[in-house]
């Protein structure tokens, strides 16, 4: 006897794929028992998931933001046209089932307020699911958040409130799809007191990150906080280092002993060191272990698009720390174009936020003739709601409610809410900052210093225009 996952319910069929079963041999009751086994096994998981908490550290200053950070959080900094940074997290959160978060703000976090009660306002206590903004109250000491591990010891009173029997510590500031049932069941299978996320990357970057020591079975023995010289490596490659993401999975009980008996601020500088010792810890190989089941789209030569499931769609092992400018300018390029390094158009892994009211993208004038060409387009772009263009946009990132004014161009770029650009202007690799009106035949991004006289202009050469400054 076969049975194919078709005939199982929902649970059961997303345990088969994650487990890459899709039909296996019944030859006798013993297969049954085993098919029970999985079964329970899910329910078990399942269950474990809902009665983990998550804390979303939201409280950086983003200081090599700035301006961009100048009046908001930097999770509350716009992205991909409609998100803000948090967004990414949160929808990470709601995919995999975790509905029980605590965001912890602290500096300029009333942008992040508005915009969390605004368009995350989705969940039903009466389940158990809440999503809570907790800025520093002093309960401890009369110190804000000193760190990391500070934050969440500031906070003991609302996990043991909550007695959840795990704790996940995420950030909220990074550009990534993750399955944290994923990450869960790998910490339940290996019995780990600590799991954290994990990164491979180069180890000539292993002095910006935390780095970790790891065997073959990825238990790891050493943790290294942004190591200047003899990063450890994985083993086997010495060229390669797994970096820490900011995402731990805790056993409740070893979290508390620590915030407890460890009286340090950092997960990576303090606590996690400390607790390699004397409990199991173990890596997380995020691009390894992490798969986003979820649709692409193949185009055959004669231009038919066809529509493929993929157990592991390509952006599954996509990470990024949009911690300066240049990295955030990236982070929104990498979004555009035919097939996008970071995928906002899947199906099954959607990225949730508040939707502005606001009417579709309008295009107008269309004489592309050399004789009174005035023409409105947007090519390998994204654009938003509400934004009329009558210029052209080529590799770039439009917000909401812009307009780009005849003979304008706009290239290469990242453009926030409620900005004009004014006919005749050229913008090129600039990020643009909300409520600017751009006067007529203006240049932002041609001419390097002339634009460090007025504006941020980047190691790579982005001119950042900080909000309304052209009034």
């Amino acid at each position: 006897m076969r049975i194919s996952p078709a005939g199982l319910c929902p649970y059961s069929k997303k345990y088969l794929q994650v487990h890459q079963l899709s039909v296996f041999p019944l030859t006798s009751k013993h297969a049954f028992y085993i098919l029970f086994l999985w079964l329970s096994l899910l329910w078990v998981y399942s269950s474990i998931m809902k009665n983990t908490l998550a804390f979303i550290m939201a409280g950086g200053k983003g200081e090599r933001l700035m301006p961009l950070t100048r009046d908001r959080a930097k999770p509350a900094v716009p992205f991909g046209g409609i998100y803000r940074l948090i967004d990414l997290t949160l929808s990470n959160c709601i995919n995999s089932e975790l509905y029980k978060i605590i965001v912890l703000p602290q500096y300029k976090s009333q942008s992040l307020a508005d915009h969390l009660e605004a368009g995350w306002n989705i969940f039903n206590q009466k389940l158990g699911h809440f999503l809570k903004i907790v800025p520093p109250q002093q309960r401890i000491s009369g110190d804000w958040y000193q760190g990391t591990a500070d934050s969440i010891r500031q906070n003991i009173y609302l996990i043991e409130q909550t007695n959840p029997s795990h704790v996940m510590v995420l950030s909220g500031d990074h550009i990534y799809k993750m399955d944290y049932s994923r990450f869960l069941r790998y910490h339940l299978e290996k019995g780990a007191d600590l799991s954290i996320a994990l990164l491979e990357l180069g180890k000539e970057v292993a002095h910006e990150m935390g780095i970790a020591e790891v065997d073959e079975n990825y238990h790891i023995h050493g943790f290294q906080e942004k190591p200047k010289e003899n990063p450890k490596t994985i083993p086997g490659d010495p060229s390669r280092v797994l970096a820490s993401m900011g995402i731990y999975l805790f056993r409740t009980d070893t979290l508390l002993n620590a915030l407890k008996s460890i009286d340090k601020d950092d997960f990576g500088k303090d606590i996690i060191p400390h607790l390699i010792p004397e409990s199991r810890v173990y890596a997380y190989h995020y691009q390894q272990q992490n798969m986003i089941e979820d649709y692409v789209y193949d185009t055959l030569e004669n231009g038919e698009r066809r529509l493929r499931l993929e157990s592991k769609a390509p952006d599954s092992s996509y990470w990024r720390d949009v911690g300066t400018l240049d990295a955030y300018w990236n982070a929104n390029m990498d979004l555009t174009g035919l097939n996008p390094s970071f995928n906002l158009y899947g199906r099954n892994w959607p990225i949730h936020t508040y939707q502005v009211p606001a009417p579709p993208a309008k295009f107008v004038f269309s004489n592309e003739r050399p004789n009174g060409f005035r023409v409105g387009k947007a090519l390998d772009s994204i654009v938003g709601s509400g934004s009329i263009i009558s210029g052209i946009v080529r590799n770039s990132v439009i917000s909401y409610y812009i307009v780009v004014q005849s003979w304008a161009t706009v290239e290469e770029s990242v453009i926030m809410d409620d900005v004009v650009v004014g006919r005749h202007c050229r913008i090129k690799k600039a990020i643009i900052d909300k409520d600017n009106v751009i006067p007529a035949h203006s240049e932002i991004g041609y001419d390097p210093d002339e634009d460090r006289k007025r504006f941020t202009v980047t190691p790579r050469g982005i001119v950042v225009v900080p909000k309304g400054f052209f009034q």
